[in-house]
Formats: C-alpha cells, structure tokens, sequence
C-alpha cells in the first residue's frame, strides 16, 4: 500500500516552541503565520518536561492555551511525543536509560537523544507519557497528526548499554537459532572466534585495531534498524489505539535504520528533514559540484519511501550549533528556490524550521524565519510568497507524483556493510554521485530505488534504465528479478565489486560477479584496488568519439563468456592493457552492462550518449546545465518545474508556449530566468 501524505493542496506550516518564549507573542506569532498562509504548525518535541516535570506528574496547562489559541486562528497542530529529550529527573533516577559509547562510557544528561532503545524502563517512560499526551488531546480540534520521537538515530546511531548487548544476543539467538548457525554465519573459525555460550556474545567492543569481525558489524546494523523500529513501534501501537483518526509519521533519514521497513510497518506517511546547505559546507575539488542541488538526491530517496511526503524541517536561514554546522545565510531567493526543490521531488506539505531563532541553547544560530528581534525580514517575505503561491497553485499539484524513467539503485544491506568495507563502500557514494550529477545536468529526471523484497517486476519496469553501481552483496533472488528486467527490454548497468558476497558478508567461492555473472556474459579474472601509487588506467572506447576518461578506485578485469558479450572500452595502460574494462550483453529485448570500476563524470557522460538518453522536454526546451529540471503529473495534469541553482540569471529557449503556472503569463520563445528563480510550467501535449 502506497504511503503518501493525503492532502487536497499544497500546505506550509512551521516549527514552533512556546515554552522557549513569553506568552505575550503567541497570539501575534499566530495572526502572522495565518497571514502567511501557513496552516500547520509542529509543537512539543522537545517537550517532556513541560508535560512531566516529575515523574508521574503531568501537566498540560501550557500547551492547552497554545492549541487553543491556534484552534482560534485555524492553524492545524502536529504533535511530537518528547521522547527524543528525556528530562534531567529521569535519566538521574534510570541511570539504564542511558546510551553507552562502545568504550563504556555513559552519555549523560545536556544534549539529547542519549538513552538506549533496549531500555525497558526508558520504554515504559516513553509510552506513559505518549499515552497521556494521546488521551489529553484525542478530542482537541486543532491536532490532526503526530509525529513520533524527532530524528531516530540522529547524532548517533550505535548503542552499547548493557541492554543493548543484551537485546542482540536475544536478537541473534531468534535468527540463528543455534550456536553453530551464528558460528557458520559469521565466520568465527577464524582467528578462533567461535562462540560456545549466547553469553559470550556482544555488540562490538573496542578492539587491538578497532576492526571487528565484519559479519557481526554487519548484523549489528541488521539489529539496531529492527530495535529502533521496535522502539517506535511502542508508540505508534499507542496512537493507533487512543487517536485512530489521527496520522501518525516521524521524520529522518538517519543511519541504520531502514526507513521502508519503519514506514509499511508504522507510520501513515515518512517526512524528512531538508537542509541542502549541508551539501555546500564540505570541501570539493569537483568541476561544477551541484552543491545545494545535490539534495535533490537525497529528496530522491525519500520519495522511494513516500511519493507524497512531509519535510517536517524546511531551512529556513543560516544554520548551526553553538560549535559546528556553521552554515552561511541563505541568498535571497534561495529560501524559495529549496521550497520548490522539496515540492518538486514529492512534498505536498513543508514546514519550516523555525518560526524564530532560538535566543539560547545550543542552536541560537539554527536561524528560522524570524530572527531574535522578531520584526519582518526578508525570509519572512519570502515564505510569505512561498504562502500566496500555495494558495494559488496547491490544488493543482497535491497528489501528482514526480516521473523519471532511470533509477539508481541502493540496498540498506550494501550501505550498512559499505560503511565498514573500504573495498567496496567508498566505491557506491562515488559512483552514485557521477550517475546523478550528469543525469541532472542532462535534464533526465531519476529516482533512487531501494531493492527490498517487495520491489517487482512491475515496478522495475517504469525505468528505461537502472543503475546499480557495486552491489557486492547480490541475492539469486535479486539476480533473476534484474534478468527478468532485462529480458524484458529494461537496461541494467553494474560497476566494480558486483555479486561477490553472501548476504551474510562472505566472498562466494564461485566466479565474479556471482549470481549476475550469466546475465552479464563476463567473469573477473583479475581486480585491483586503484589507490596510493597505482594510477588509474586511461580507456579505450570501442567508439572513439567519446573522450578519454580514467577507470578509478577499483579495477575488475573481465574476461568474456558468452559469444552474445561486446567489449565497449578496455583498459588501454596498466599490466592488463588491452583487457575489457566496459562490456555489454543483450539479454531478450533488453541490455546488461557491466563496467569494472567505480563511475565518474566521463564515463556516465560516454554512457549517457551512447545510450541515447534524453530529456524528455528535450523537443520543447533548451536550458543550461545550472537549471534542474524535473516533472510532476497527475490527475490534474503534468508540470514541468524548472528551478535555477545558479547566483545568475539563465538563459531558457520554448520553442512552444507554455503557461507558467506560478505568474499566470503565457511564454515562449527566448526567457531569462533571475538567479534562484523557479517555474512551473504546464504540460499539456
């Protein structure tokens, strides 16, 4: 069953903590938000003790007054269980509730998210105080949904209490069943690490050289995204028992944690967090690096979890903590521009974070729409544009999904064992980011797809072309689902380290790339790690109209199998001059490629070309590089959004009319668009 926010229009709302100021602005900031046309408003998150200053005493007198007084001006309310900041009485009086570094140490009370999900005191704590806050306010008119503790695994997403190690071997013990399966599974004959008692068996603990065994660092990302869900899961139950007319979602995208999963199994819809800022603040030698437009990716994946979803935390300024983050101030226009770069790629409803920068705590610099003085801005004027634009437009485009016919493809299983594995993990984020930058400055619109049991055929089969850059953990079950893919006409196109591990971690004593070798045609008869003083091999294309370019980080080197396999490029330096580097198999009506190192820019561009790739408003519309282009459409109709990242204005050619939906004016012909601006053309052909 699809996940998506179910909204008639396009809503804005905002973050906003009344605790944090005096009761004398909060019917102002109310009459200004409605002014605005902000509609929903995020409260009590962080909250706890306010609702229980000591334990078993609960008190609502505040946020009663706070939801009246937005009931007044029709302002809709997202409540936040508070479990993400358990108060000070609570972790000094359950010390057990505290999350652990893997050297033992307990992290204590001044930041948040410090407790431990394994718990069962902090468990119990955490549904007593949902189930009060849900049975207070399962009448009030202004709530309409809920979100579920903030940010699971933000800050840090590993545990190591007593009750975390103890919650693994419990959950070890349920998957394997026997001690000779997990002995089997994780390889433990080696350096005599064989377990002869559950009791011997812990989450991973400081070793000689930090370097654990690889199959339980693997299972222990298996088990914290399952706990946390079981954490969650707590609380979800409990709404669904006392607010069934109510939504229930959380918002993320945090590591290790399996954000599909969290979402069938919980909540009514995901929302995410955007701040495309973090994209620009890390250094890059890149030529023409996307920077903030690089989140459009990150949006992506998201919009595989949700096609409609929530950005519960819009940037709405410069951002920060007191001793890191430190983020510039967004230029003008820009703030707008991040808006519709969330609505482009699915959100239906944004929310800003925050109505007013804190004036204490460790996020004074955290900016939101207004700044401490509280008098109108220019991000204030900026969201209230965004407000009158929703006004006009929103029911047009609520409900319509974004459209792309590539996918890039991910699996958590090769994200969680990349984080560890330098032989294969680094290569992924590589890859990715050449695949998506040059299909972004292509104007070919794609999604991230997450492989997961419930992926089909049919699904699949929406996309031309998918790309799955170093899948080293390949199932036979994901094996004969992309075969059947391309039997059927798609195009499949693997890189490096493709199908040589188990789903337990380990190397198949079977010819690479495994359960992918027959469809490809090819095996590896040879690989080497690019790195240090071993220079990246130039290629060779079999069509020597494309540019030369440098197979990097990893190098397979193929041999052929099957008489159906063409060689597209080979290394042209090296020991192994001469030998295919880029190979090509049809399979039915379709094509598997199979290319032995990780992507970059030339080599995407080559493929690119070479498999004719195009826009899809390629016949109607000429724009530069500097401009995303991506679709929505629905049963209200199909609208091209364009949206200008770059600090100058873009030249645009329509060789036919069209309606920009946000001005009303027909245009044609040559256009210019401001640095930072956005269109929403109509697509009516």
């Amino acid at each position: 069953m699809e996940k998506s926010i179910p909204l008639d229009a396009l809503q804005l709302g905002v973050c906003y903590y009344p605790e944090q100021w005096p009761e004398t602005l909060w019917e102002d900031d109310f009459q200004r938000m409605k002014a605005m046309n902000i509609s929903y408003v995020r409260v009590a998150e962080f909250a706890w003790t306010i609702f229980e200053p000591e334990e078993g005493v609960f008190e609502f007198g505040l946020f009663d007054r706070v939801l009246d007084l937005a009931h007044q001006y029709g302002l809709k309310i997202i409540m936040g269980t508070p479990t993400a900041t358990p108060p000070a009485w609570l972790t000094h009086k359950y010390p057990e509730v505290l999350n652990v570094s893997k050297e033992g140490i307990a992290y204590r009370h001044g930041m948040r998210r410090h407790y431990n999900y394994s718990s069962s005191k902090y468990r119990e704590l955490c549904a007593r105080i949902t189930r009060e806050m849900a049975l207070h306010y399962k009448d009030h008119p202004a709530v309409v949904g809920w979100q579920i503790d903030n940010e699971l695994n933000c800050e840090i997403s590993v545990f190591y209490s007593e009750a975390d190690h103890a919650a693994f071997r419990a959950w070890v013990k349920e998957k394997y069943g026997t001690l000779e399966a997990l002995n089997r599974a994780w390889g433990t004959v080696f350096w005599s690490q064989t377990y002869t008692d559950w009791e011997q068996i812990h989450l991973p603990q400081p070793t000689t050289s930090d370097s654990p065994n690889p199959h339980l660092v693997l299972d222990e990302k298996r088990f914290i995204s399952q706990n946390t869900i079981a954490f969650a899961k707590v609380q979800a139950d409990i709404l669904r028992e006392v607010v069934p007319h109510h939504w229930v979602t959380t918002n993320g995208r945090f590591g290790h944690l399996d954000n599909h999963a969290l979402t069938d199994s919980l909540l009514d819809f995901f929302s995410y967090d955007s701040y495309p800022q973090f994209s620009t603040i890390i250094p890059t030698d890149e030529d023409e690096p996307l920077l903030d437009r690089k989140w459009s990716q990150n949006l992506s994946a998201v919009r595989d979890i949700s096609p409609n979803f929530c950005i519960m935390e819009q940037q709405a300024g410069p951002g920060g903590w007191v001793n890191r983050m430190d983020m510039p101030s967004p230029q003008p226009g820009q703030m707008r521009l991040w808006t519709y770069q969330s609505v482009l790629h699915g959100a239906d409803l944004v929310v800003y974070f925050r109505w007013r920068t804190a004036a204490f705590g460790t996020e004074i610099y955290w900016h939101g729409l207004n700044d401490y003085h509280n008098r109108p801005k220019r991000r204030v004027r900026e969201a209230a544009e965004v407000g009158r634009e929703f006004a006009a437009i929103g029911a047009s485009l609520a409900g319509s999904q974004y459209t792309a016919h590539a996918a890039i493809l991910r699996d958590y299983d090769n994200e969680w064992d990349g984080e560890f594995d330098v032989w294969h993990g680094p290569l992924t984020e590589k890859s990715t980011n050449a695949w998506y930058k040059q299909l972004q400055y292509h104007h070919i619109p794609a999604d991230i797809v997450y492989l997961r049991d419930a992926v089909n055929l049919e699904q699949l089969q929406l996309y031309k072309v998918l790309v799955y850059p170093h899948a080293a953990i390949m199932t036979d079950e994901t094996a004969r689902l992309l075969t059947e893919y391309a039997e059927a006409g798609g195009i499949v196109i693997f890189g490096a380290r493709t199908g040589y591990k188990t789903p337990d971690g380990h190397c198949r004593m079977q010819p690479f790339p495994g359960p992918v070798a027959g469809l490809c045609g090819i095996t590896v008869s040879d690989f080497t790690r690019i790195k240090g003083t071993v220079p990246a091999p130039a290629l060779r294309w079999k069509d020597e109209k494309f540019a030369a370019a440098a197979a990097e980080a990893f190098n397979d080197i193929l041999q052929v199998e099957d008489a159906d396999v063409e060689v597209m490029a080979e290394y042209a330096s090296s020991y192994y001059a001469g030998e295919p580097a880029l190979t090509r198999r049809r399979v039915g009506r379709g094509e598997a490629w199979y290319y032995g190192a990780a992507f970059n820019e030339a080599v995407v561009g080559a493929l690119i070309g070479h498999l004719k790739l195009r826009s899809p408003v390629g016949d109607w519309l000429e724009a530069p590089r500097q401009v995303e282009i991506g679709i929505r459409e629905g049963a209200r109709g199909r609208y091209v959004f364009l949206l200008n990242y770059g600090d100058q204005p873009a030249d645009l050619v329509l060789h036919e009319p069209r309606q920009d939906l946000l001005t009303g004016k027909r245009i044609s012909g040559a256009v210019q668009m401001p640095a930072y601006g956005v269109m929403l053309l109509e697509w009516t052909s």
